[in-house]
């Protein structure tokens, strides 16, 4: 019993570390030599056949510009006061002036 406790598993290490290395340097070996990129890649390609409410997704450019517009929009609305639903009285507030109306709401009930 004693003479099993004594062997050392460093030779099956050893040859598992080996394995593996040369399993990886041979995957290695397969992609460099057999994997090639296509020239463009897919999210670079023009798209064909685009509906119109879909046309910004027709080239890099045109994606670029769209989240631009939408971009300013976006600041456009964070930054001024309009009517979201007259009938409801929901208006569309300022950032900084919602923080300040929650700010006067919540921190006088304390």
């Amino acid at each position: 019993m004693s003479d099993m406790t004594a062997q050392s598993p460093r030779p099956v290490s050893l040859v598992t570390i080996t394995f593996v290395f040369v399993l990886f340097a041979a995957f290695a070996f397969v992609v460099s030599h057999y994997y090639a990129p296509s020239a463009t890649s897919p999210q670079n390609q023009q798209a064909d056949n685009l509906p119109k409410d879909l046309a910004w997704k027709a080239t890099p450019a045109d994606r670029k510009k769209a989240l631009g517009d939408l971009r300013d929009a976006q600041t456009k609305q964070a930054a001024t006061y309009a009517w979201v639903d007259q009938k409801a009285g929901v208006v569309q507030l300022p950032i900084e002036r919602a923080m300040e109306l929650t700010v006067e709401r919540y921190g006088a009930k304390k």
